[in-house]
Formats: structure tokens, sequence, C-alpha cells
């Protein structure tokens, strides 16, 4: 086995070539400015971890629409104006050789109250959690065509930009993923009903993308493998999707799942994982999955989540499982070793969980304790470790209310 497979390159089906197979992951970022523009803060973070030496960074959530947000913090890829600073950032993240993606997406019915009380989705059915979010408008012809447009406009700023790929969330219970998921889409016209209909709108606006960007231009779709819900999105569902997208040419796959009522991609713990005990033992929870893609498709594969060993990444490149490594938080809590890691000098990268002793909380504290991280390396301050476990519970729901309600005030 080639112990350094994870350093080597790559070569996407649209021709375009990754340094090495490391990807930093999406992870939302939550410092746009008040007019939902990209700041100095994306420029000094992307080049903070264009300076691990990945091969590729995705972006955090990018938006379509500035009425539906999955964070108050989000950039919203919707006006011509804002170039300047959008090429800013896509040169800071590939200052040290690496490629940048924009991760684009709609946030559906997981638009919170503080941005929308009433968001477009697929039909009228409510996520229920903690009350935060409303009751969704179903969607007419007209609001599907502007979403098509949206992500296609998105991905042409994302291009003009300088950034080099886009990446389509059809994962983790955002719009794409609701008309994906039976749960969420009971509609009966040409978006609902079987699951070539359900697939319908994600595959149209793939082929809008690729007729704007040009086939030499990287196309990458997040997809879950299962909602992890009953009646939801299932497995099966999914390998008929993957079928579709295979005829489509994209030029990567990322695997994950779950969605806000079944957060099975943000949590580590055990019982939340949703995968076999074999699968987490080998630290990637997704890969039984990849293999049964693999058995129906030639698309470069990634997953991320649970990736620690540097023994255990060139193992699944090297037995064909995936063709590229996933990763997020070891950006946060081990970005200085990323390098190393690399050029298997480092063996292992730790893996930081966080608890409140309160199960309820724990999964905002997670998330408030990253976002807090993420936030600080924006400002070019350093990693805290000795964070307050149930303060960054709460940051999460704060931080949304206070930028939700900043904007409302001076009416933007």
């Amino acid at each position: 086995m080639s112990e350094k497979l994870i350093n080597s390159h790559f070569t996407l089906p649209c021709g375009q070539r990754l340094k090495n197979r490391l990807v930093k992951a999406a992870m939302t970022e939550r410092i746009s400015d008040a007019h939902f523009e990209p700041t100095t803060g994306h420029n000094r973070l992307y080049e903070s971890w264009a300076k691990s030496e990945a091969g590729l960074l995705i972006t955090g959530n990018v938006m379509i629409d500035r009425k539906h947000l999955e964070s108050a913090g989000n950039v919203c890829f919707d006006d011509e104006k804002m170039l300047p600073k959008l090429r800013d950032w896509a040169n800071a993240g590939k200052k040290h050789g690496g490629q940048i993606w924009v991760q684009i997406s709609h946030s559906g019915r997981q638009t919170n109250r503080f941005t929308n009380n009433h968001p477009l989705a697929p039909s009228e059915v409510q996520l229920e959690k903690i009350g935060l979010f409303g009751k969704p408008k179903a969607m007419s012809e007209e609001d599907i065509q502007k979403v098509i447009t949206g992500f296609v406009r998105a991905a042409k700023l994302s291009k003009e930009a300088g950034f080099t790929g886009v990446q389509i969330h059809s994962a983790h219970g955002y719009l794409l993923s609701e008309f994906l998921s039976p749960l969420t889409n009971i509609r009966v016209d040409q978006w609902g009903g079987s699951i070539e209909n359900r697939s319908r709108l994600l595959l149209t606006i793939i082929r809008e993308i690729r007729k704007e960007v040009g086939a030499n231009y990287p196309i990458s779709v997040k997809l879950n493998s299962s909602d992890f819900q009953k009646g939801g999105f299932t497995e099966e569902e999914s390998l008929e999707v993957v079928k579709m997208l295979d005829r489509e040419k994209i030029d990567l796959l990322e695997i994950s799942g779950g969605t806000y009522e079944k957060v099975v991609f943000f949590m580590m713990n055990e019982d939340q994982s949703g995968g076999k005990e074999s699968t987490r033992k080998r630290e990637a929870y997704f890969i039984e999955f990849a293999k049964k893609i693999r058995s129906i498709s030639q698309i470069p594969l990634m997953i991320t989540g649970g990736f620690r060993s540097y023994s255990f990444c060139n193992e699944v490149l090297e037995k064909g499982e995936l063709d590229l490594i996933g990763m997020g938080r070891p950006f946060i809590t081990n970005l200085d070793d990323i390098p190393g890691f690399l050029n298997g000098e480092i063996p292992a990268l730790e893996n930081l969980i966080l608890r409140t002793g309160i199960k309820q909380f724990d999964e905002a504290a997670e998330g408030g304790f990253y976002a807090r991280q993420i936030i600080r390396f924006s400002k070019g301050k350093d990693l805290k470790l000795n964070m307050n476990p149930l303060w960054s519970s709460l940051f999460l729901m704060s931080n949304e209310f206070k930028r939700s309600m900043f904007r409302k005030l001076f009416g933007l």
C-alpha cells in the first residue's frame, strides 16, 4: 500500500487536477457583512486554511436567496456588484496552489423563524424542532423556476470570481434534499411522486449550471445516503439518484446523511451516528454505502466525517473505496498539524468532542463551539479550547437572533 496516496494528485472527469486527495469540507462561516457579502474575515480564514496544503477547500453554505438562509451570517451570491469581494475570497483560497469550490445552497423549510416565518419548501410539511421553524409555503412553478435561476446565477458568479468549482448542496434536509424526500415532498405534479420526479429539480439545476460554466469546470453534488427518518429518503432511493447523476457526468459526489430532525452528519457520539458498529470502528461513517455506489457508478467519491488516522485514509484510497478524503473539524482543532499529516509525519489527528453533561444541549454545544472558533480564526485569533460548553450551546441561537434583528432594524 502506498503510504503517501493521500498526498498524490487526482484528476477530475472534467480534466481539472487536485494537487492531493485531502479536502477541507464545508463548514458554515457565519461572518458575512450586513449586506450578505464576504468580508476580510473570509479572506483571512481561507488563506489560513490554504496554508494547510489541502488540495481542495469547499466553502460553507453560500445561499441563492436572502430570504432563505441557513445562517444569518451566510453570504448570498446574487449580485455582480460583489464580484471584487468574491475575487478577493477566491484568491485567498488559491494562494498555496489548491482549489476552492463554492457550496451553493437554499435552506428551504430549514430557514429559521428569525429570517423567515413562512419559508418556501416543496410542500407544507413543517420541521418540528424547538419551535424555531415556521410552517413552510408550498412552492409554485414560478418559485421553482426562480430557484433554478438562482443556482445558475450563483455558479456563474463563482466562476467569474475565480472560484475553481461548485458544489450543489442536496443533503442535510435543505431544499434540494427536501425535494428528494417523500417525507417532505408530497407534491402530485412533475416535481413530486416518483423518485424520478423528486430528482427533477436537482438534475435540472446540474444541467443548467453545466450549460453556463462549460465542460471543463468542476460540478460536485453533496447527497444524503439516507435521511435516517421513517418515511424519508432511503438508501435504495439514494442509489437510484446516483445512477441518474452518473449520466450527468458530475465531477465529484460527496456522501453524507441526515437532516435537522435527525442529525447524523454533525454529531459524532455513537448513538447518533446511524451507522454500523464496524463502520464506526473504521472511522468513516458512510464507507459501507460508498461501496454500494462503487458497484453502480464511477463518479469520484468523497466522504466527510470520522477520518483521523493517516493509515486509514491511505487504506480506503488504496482499496479504491474513495477518491478523496473530507475533513471538517481537524481544520479547526488541528490546523497546524495538517501539512505534517499529509506528509505522514503526524500519524493521527485528535477528535475533540465537547459535552455539557446535559444530553439535550450536546448537539448545540458542539455546533456553537466550532462556530465560535471559525469566527475567531476570521479575526486572526488562535484556537481557544477552554470555552464553556453551556454558553456554546446558546451561541448559535443568540447569534442568529442578534444578526437577524440587526438587519430588520435597519431595513437590510
